[in-house]
């Protein structure tokens, strides 16, 4: 091997239970040339997940559970009972949110998780959830601050006797956050997910993986949340 002017090199490495990855390294003259390469990890490996218990939630989450008796797949449990009853995929996909939305300010100098109020369905990639019209307001007015942007809402469907009501999104690179709301009068609904369609190929260099057209899987967005933003949704894997 040579060493730079001409030491550049083209590295594959696939570790176990890790997606592989690829990277350009260029070799010093003389010496070791060291380099960090982080792997995400690969959600067909993962065997089991390791998930705080209730009492250890954030107080705002442990509240809105505490409020969220008719969670569509979950009539009639709320709170710890709820949290128990969700399924891996489930409760990572809402931990990943709820550590998202406690993270993304607003203009008002407050986060977005105090301002949800009841859980009304909870799917992997996304959860629909009753929040104040304050939040919609606030998201509009941080929106004109430079901390969102309007996006498209054409993919995200109203719930029965509810209008589209304005969507939008953070600016990360990887991970971003959108919220869609809905309106029926006063009540106001909102569709939140975290977008991680591109963020492993791109953010990591993986090699030969494709999620175009599939569901955004929670497992790959604890990936982006935890390296790229330094996020801990508060849970692991064992793999």
């Amino acid at each position: 091997m040579f060493g730079a002017p001409q030491g550049l090199y083209k590295a594959e490495i696939d570790p176990a239970a890790y997606l592989s990855v690829s990277r350009f390294i260029k070799l010093k003259a003389s010496a070791v040339t060291e380099i960090e390469i982080v792997f995400p990890i690969d959600k067909k490996k993962v065997k089991s997940v390791v998930f705080q218990p209730f009492v250890r939630l954030p107080a705002d989450l442990k509240r809105v559970l505490e409020n969220s008796d008719k969670v569509s797949s979950f009539e009639g449990k709320k709170g710890e009972k709820l949290y128990d009853a969700l399924d891996d995929i489930r409760k990572a996909g809402m931990l990943n949110i709820v550590a998202k939305c406690a993270a993304t300010p607003l203009s008002n100098g407050k986060t977005i998780l105090p301002f949800l109020e009841r859980i009304n369905e909870i799917r992997g990639d996304r959860f629909f959830v009753a929040v104040s019209k304050e939040l919609r307001q606030e998201t509009k007015n941080s929106a004109v601050a430079g901390l969102f942007f309007p996006a498209p809402e054409i993919l995200h469907t109203p719930p029965e006797g509810f209008a589209h009501a304005g969507s939008f999104k953070t600016f990360d690179r990887y991970g971003n956050l959108q919220l869609s709301y809905f309106l029926n009068g006063e009540d106001c609904v909102a569709d939140i997910d975290i977008d991680g369609a591109s963020g492993l190929e791109h953010l990591f260099q993986v090699v030969e993986h494709r999620v175009t057209g599939q569901q955004t899987h929670p497992y790959e967005v604890h990936e982006i949340l935890m390296i790229h933003q330094e996020i801990d949704p508060g849970y692991k894997f064992l793999v």
